[in-house]
Parts: C-alpha cells; sequence; structure tokens
C-alpha cells in the first residue's frame, strides 16, 4: 500500500506517517518526493513531501506493496540489530529461500551458491557466491533487484509478507550506495557552478531516495522525482533555477 505524507523535514514527514499509520519508522520504506529548503530570511518554509511503501511485498507482479495486514508495531531498541554470521539456514523458511534462490539462478543456466548475508527485524538478507555475479547483478542492477523482488513474492507465499529479503552479490549494494553518494556530490557542485538542473538515469526508490537524503543538508540545491512508474529519475536542480 502507497501513502503520501508532507512535512517541513523529512523527520517530520515521516514521524506524521508513523503515527497516522500506527507503525514503527523501519516498518516502511520511504521514497522522498520531493525537498524543498527555507529560504533566505526564512521567508520561504521548508517543504518535505514523501512516499510511503509498506514492507508486505505483493504477491503479483508489482514491484510494491498491495493492501494486508497492518504489521505491528517493533520497540526501537529490537529494530536495527543486524546479525552477520551464521550464514547456514536456521530455519525452514531461510532453506526455502535459499532454495529458491539458487533454483533461479540454475534456471538462468548459471551455478551459485545462497547463504544468508544478515538478519535484522522484519528483514533478511541473502547473498549469491557466484563466478556469474555480474550477470546477475545486470545493468545498474536491474537483474539483481528484478531477483530479488521475485523472491519477496516467493516469501509473501510462504506466508512471510511480515518479512522483507534483501538480496545481494559481490557486495553490489553497498558498492553502488558508495557511487551513489559520489554522484551527487559532484551532480550537486555542477549545479551550483551553472545555476542550472541535472536529470540523473530512472533509478529504483531506494536509489532514490539515497540522493535525496545525500543532499538534503546543501543548503542552495533541492532534488524531486520526476517521471511514471517504479524507475522515476531525480532532478537535481539549483533553488531559484526551476
Amino acid at each position: 500500500m502507497v501513502y503520501e505524507f508532507e512535512g517541513r523535514t523529512e523527520k517530520e514527514a515521516i514521524d506524521r506517517a508513523a503515527e497516522a499509520l500506527g507503525l514503527g519508522k523501519d516498518d516502511f520504506d520511504v521514497e522522498i518526493l520531493e525537498v524543498q529548503r527555507s529560504g533566505l530570511f526564512r521567508i520561504k518554509k521548508g517543504y518535505v513531501k514523501i512516499r510511503v511503501h509498506l514492507n508486505q511485498p505483493a504477491l503479483g507482479s508489482s514491484a510494491h506493496a498491495e493492501e494486508a495486514d497492518e504489521p505491528r508495531s517493533v520497540p526501537h531498541e529490537q529494530r536495527r540489530q543486524k546479525k552477520f554470521d551464521e550464514p547456514e539456514a536456521k530455519n525452514d523458511f531461510e532453506q526455502k529461500i535459499i532454495d529458491f534462490i539458487e533454483g533461479i539462478v540454475r534456471r538462468m543456466g548459471y551455478e551459485g551458491k545462497a547463504s544468508v548475508l544478515f538478519r535484522e527485524e522484519r528483514k533478511i538478507g541473502f547473498k549469491i557466491d557466484s563466478e556469474h555475479s555480474s550477470i546477475l547483478i545486470g545493468k545498474k542492477g536491474k537483474n539483481l533487484d528484478a531477483l530479488q523482488l521475485l523472491i519477496n513474492i516467493y516469501a509473501g507465499r510462504q506466508g512471510r509478507e511480515d518479512i522483507r529479503v534483501i538480496l545481494d552479490t559481490e557486495n553490489y549494494r553497498i558498492r553502488r550506495e558508495e557511487s551513489l553518494v559520489r554522484l551527487a556530490y559532484t551532480v550537486a557542485d555542477r549545479v551550483r557552478e551553472n545555476h542550472g538542473s541535472v536529470l540523473l538515469e530512472p533509478m529504483n526508490p531506494f536509489d532514490r531516495r539515497l540522493i535525496h537524503t545525500t543532499l538534503n543538508d546543501i543548503a542552495d540545491v533541492e532534488t524531486k522525482s520526476e517521471g511514471e512508474g517504479l524507475y522515476k529519475q531525480v532532478r537535481v536542480y539549483y533553488r531559484g533555477a526551476h
């Protein structure tokens, strides 16, 4: 299910979403749609618009969650407790996911071994060790995103709509995050020099959010998402240039 909220800051918008939905802040994914900062002498008030995606994966072809039972809120101290040990499956569900991942890779014509990467409240990561990781990742990670979507659909059909599965290989997601942060700062420097704007490549919601949050504290640069569908583009622009 998708909702939109507004606030003077990203934190305020997320707080409003959590209160309205009755969820913990880690129980949903946030996509930042638009950021506008307060103007000179605060004549113009700051403004942040976000879109909230509940973490239950869809049991169909859509990349977003459909309406489902609302998950219970989790105390803050129980969240963000990643455990990077014990790569072997600890229960039947984890083993089914591992078998499913390896089966998909095998049907693609490649060999790969899956294992648990981390465990977190309402989230679990798996990695694939394979000689064909570059193919499994695909251009801009689109193959990996598609595989992750299929795995989340499968997890939902196993009755685990309450948990989100993250798939990685060769530490791609960490390397992608570092690359996007560098890109964000490079583009910000460019638009500050020419007082113009730059439209970035289409990205998934998580990559777009990283661009938005990276540039959130640069006073004379603003960002907003443009386009339709899952892979929207982020426009980075000098304040007053649009």
